[in-house]
């Protein structure tokens, strides 16, 4: 399921700016609410209205809690009868005569009812102020002694002021569940709460499986989630006793409107900015967050490559194929550990790390870190122990019990006061080892420091005379050259390589021989060949350990090149994510320049976009799902890899896809890492026509709105079937004119492709129009950034923003780009696929 299947409601929805002449400011025995007299329930600050609504495309009816006062279309943030739908408008809420809170639908049908703790003698309901539904004494002198409150029940919203977790008195679980989608507000798979053990620890599941976990409390933040202490817009409390465990937010600040939703995928903390709602917070972030990514023992740092590392003093249960996947399998001790010697046994720190899982561990708050330690040497069931607090050097003792799994490495956040270090056992000799290696490796540095500053100051007096004579004799080649060693050098690429002037650069990245890369495509024969592109062809290929292989061999006759495939190796070595193509190896021998990767078997996406005859993503689902990967991808590239990178080629035939259709953006050969907020120019215009954003296509300019333009056509093309360049009408001269024709006539529903099996919701599909026409606007400073769409995915049409006329729409074509012209393509023809380089 997608992330865009979120619980926004459709136009469906009654629309009003003002609170009904109905409102009631509260409910008793003799005054109620009737869906059919369109009654409400306001607060008394007319923040919030209880009210009766239809989701979606459906009919049934649900009685929720909505924003009053947000513009545009209410925002429900709780729905009562989730699970009993009314069918028609007779819904009556009242308290009847036993004193409960009941919603009755047709013959007086029990829709819904509230669980209160007694039964009330004068009971009266009321709206507050928080958004929370309460039933009390109308007499009661304490008003927040609630019979009965809707924030014991959330549905997918959690407000500020609003528990969740448990009370351990009465087993009542505070718990997010998500809408099952836009037209059903019942409980779906995903759930967020906190799971409670020795060591309680917040917890998304699907279904009964772990999606993420936050590590366990220690006194100021979840370990797992260290940026909660540094928020300035929201206090956290975490409480844990006998009696209850619970996590609550609060506004800092009065005039701040905020929520967090969970919809089917992730968790989202939303702030209400500027007439719109914008994420704040998303949970996972990455793969890293994922939980049990690396396996038992498996370090999950999303900053190395590979992302899953050992933890210090074990190694790889298996190596295969060599794939990432196989990390899931984890980590094993290098050496047996013996329980019945203590001598033998040893701990090793680690620092920074999120806290393993904690289902089996075991808690003691007033033992300091020394008796903790006697008592995990004590228990030969004990894998690790730690302070539980962090607070003024640490107190509490928390012990953990078989593997231990679900590591990451924390970045950097105040280590030297707010670190909360892990001591995991293992073999003395092994403890050993790893203090002497951590102390070589200190020395180490100490020499390398000292040496480099002395050579530092003898290479600068050394090089004043050379670089006078230098700047004399400049050649481009050389500034090349010298580009790429300080960037390898910047990104940590330790491994070198041989280049054909015999000196070596730095590069990480698993070499290949040519006899090796020749066998596994049976010497590269017509057979193997999967298609061909700007790079040169491309191969299928099988290594000895049969995986399956894609091979790109850098033609003699192409446009691209050693800058290419330096481009492409360096970026993809580094970068990881589900979405990304992998980058397995490359071979630079006999003046070869070939990259190998993943081998992908459902080839790309435009070869089932356009060919005519396997057009076959014909569900809806199917192809929110890969605009959902390309979203995510493209947001790892621009916001979250280690450097910002601009893709330039995005495109159908860049995106391929594997065996279950998780779409992959591939090809990097013309990727630019970008550092600063605006554009950076270039001289060198590439990339394919149909799919530039205009600032580069005409005058060079490229930013992150460049990738955004392309995401832009992409998504025209996904919704449609059509290629933007290869579809004509008679006044318009590609896709993005005919369907901004479309969108201004109000006839956007023609551009959907007839082969859908399943039509979409007509809001969603409206909303998705809407957003790429956004992306395409002629001015990058009005295009959205992708973090931006993700967010307006979320959003109901009436919400977005009306887009400007898109660029390249009317009257613009490839003459004014200086192309020739020629056939527009149909569909690639290859699973590897690679930027096309249209001449200027």
């Amino acid at each position: 399921m997608d992330i865009f299947a979120s619980v926004f409601l459709s136009s469906s929805l009654l629309v009003f700016s003002f609170v009904s002449s109905d409102a009631a400011d509260s409910i008793t025995q003799s005054r109620f609410l009737s869906d059919i007299e369109n009654t409400t329930l306001v607060s008394k600050d007319r923040g919030f209205v209880l009210w009766f609504f239809s989701p979606g495309n459906s009919n049934n009816r649900y009685l929720g809690i909505w924003y009053n006062n947000i513009p545009g279309k209410f925002r429900v943030v709780w729905v009562a009868n989730r699970l009993k739908p009314i069918p028609d408008s007779s819904g009556v809420l009242m308290v009847n005569s036993a004193g409960s809170l009941v919603l009755l639908s047709q013959n007086e049908t029990v829709s819904w009812s509230a669980n209160s703790t007694k039964q009330a003698r004068n009971p009266i309901v009321e709206l507050l102020v928080s958004g929370n539904l309460v039933l009390r004494e109308e007499d009661e002198e304490n008003p927040e002694n609630y019979l009965w409150q809707s924030f014991d029940y959330p549905s997918d919203t959690w407000l500020p002021g609003m528990k969740l977790g448990w009370d351990l008195r009465t087993g009542l679980e505070r718990r997010l569940t998500e809408w099952k989608s836009l037209d059903d507000p019942s409980p779906g798979e995903m759930s967020w709460g906190i799971e409670v053990h020795n060591y309680p620890e917040l917890v998304m599941e699907k279904g009964s499986q772990k999606y993420f976990r936050s590590g366990p409390w220690n006194g100021i933040f979840f370990s797992g989630m260290p940026w909660l202490q540094a928020s300035p817009l929201f206090n956290y409390t975490f409480v844990s006793n006998k009696d209850e465990v619970h996590f609550m937010f609060e506004i800092t600040k009065i005039s701040v409107i905020a929520r967090a939703v969970l919809n089917q995928s992730m968790y989202l903390t939303y702030v209400w900015v500027d007439g719109e709602w914008e994420v704040y917070l998303s949970l996972p972030r990455d793969e890293c967050d994922v939980y049990n990514f690396c396996g038992a023992y498996g370090n999950c740092i999303i900053s190395e490559s590979p992302i899953c590392q050992c933890v210090e003093g074990f190694k790889p249960v298996s190596r295969g194929t060599g794939d990432p996947e196989e990390w899931s399998r984890g980590c094993e001790g290098k050496s047996q550990l013996s329980c019945e010697d203590k001598d033998k046994i040893g701990f090793l720190k680690l620092v920074g790390l999120k806290m393993p899982a904690t289902t089996y561990s075991w808690l003691n708050e007033s033992m300091n870190l020394g008796e903790c330690r006697v008592k995990c040497l004590n228990n030969c069931s004990c894998m690790a122990f730690a302070n539980s607090y962090i607070r003024d050097g640490g107190s509490g003792c928390a012990i953990w019990f078989g593997d231990l799994t679900d590591i990451r490495q924390m970045p950097p956040y105040r280590q030297d006061a707010n670190s909360q270090d892990v001591y995991i056992r293992m073999p003395a000799s092994e403890q050993a080892n790893s203090i002497k290696k951590e102390v070589k490796n200190k020395q180490k540095t100490k020499v390398v420091v000292i040496v480099v500053v002395a050579i530092a100051v003898v290479f600068g007096v050394l090089m004043i005379p050379y670089c006078i004579w230098k700047r004399s004799n400049f050649r481009g080649e050389d500034l090349i050259s010298f580009d790429f060693s300080n960037r390898a050098t910047e990104r940590g690429l330790i491994n070198k390589k041989r280049t054909g002037k015999g000196r070596t650069k730095e590069m990480e990245l698993p070499l290949f021989s040519f006899s090796s890369v020749s066998t596994a495509t049976n010497y590269f024969s017509a057979s193997n060949k999967l298609g061909e592109g700007g790079f040169g062809p491309v191969y299928k290929g099988s290594l000895l350990n049969g995986q399956l292989v894609a091979v790109k061999r850098l033609s003699r006759k192409s446009g691209q090149g050693w800058e290419e495939l330096k481009n492409e190796a360096m970026l993809i070595a580094k970068l990881q994510h589900k979405n990304l193509v992998k980058l397995l190896g490359c071979c630079i021998e006999r003046d070869e320049k070939i990259l190998i990767y993943e081998y992908l078997p459902n080839k790309s996406l435009d070869y089932f976009l356009f060919d005519p005859i396997r057009r076959g993503i014909k569900d809806w689902a199917t192809r929110t799902h890969i605009i959902e990967g390309i979203v995510q991808g493209l947001l790892y590239l621009h916001q979250y890899s280690r450097l910002q990178i601009i893709h330039r080629d995005l495109k159908a035939s860049n995106i391929l896809l594997d065996k279950d259709m998780n779409p992959k953006i591939s090809d990097f050969g013309l990727a630019r890492i970008f550092c600063g907020n605006g554009s950076q120019a270039t001289n060198r215009i590439v990339g394919t026509y149909g799919y530039m954003s205009p600032e580069y296509a005409m005058e060079g300019l490229f930013s992150i709105k460049s990738d955004v333009f392309s995401f832009g056509v992409l998504l025209l093309e996904i919704l449609s079937g059509k290629k933007n360049t290869g579809f004509y009408q008679s006044d318009s001269i590609n896709l993005i004119g005919y369907a901004w024709n479309l969108w201004k006539s109000n006839r956007s529903l023609e551009l959907m492709d007839p082969i859908l099996g399943d039509t979409p919701p007509t809001n969603v599909f409206l909303s998705y129009i809407n957003i790429a026409l956004l992306c395409v606007q002629e001015n990058a400073v009005d295009r959205p950034t992708i973090s931006d769409v993700i967010s307006m995915f979320n959003k109901e049409p009436a919400l977005l923003p009306s887009p400007k006329k898109p660029a390249f729409s009317f009257g613009r074509g490839m003459e004014d780009l200086g192309s020739s012209k020629r056939k527009p393509e149909i569909c690639s023809l290859n699973d590897m696929t690679v930027s096309i380089l249209e001449a200027r």
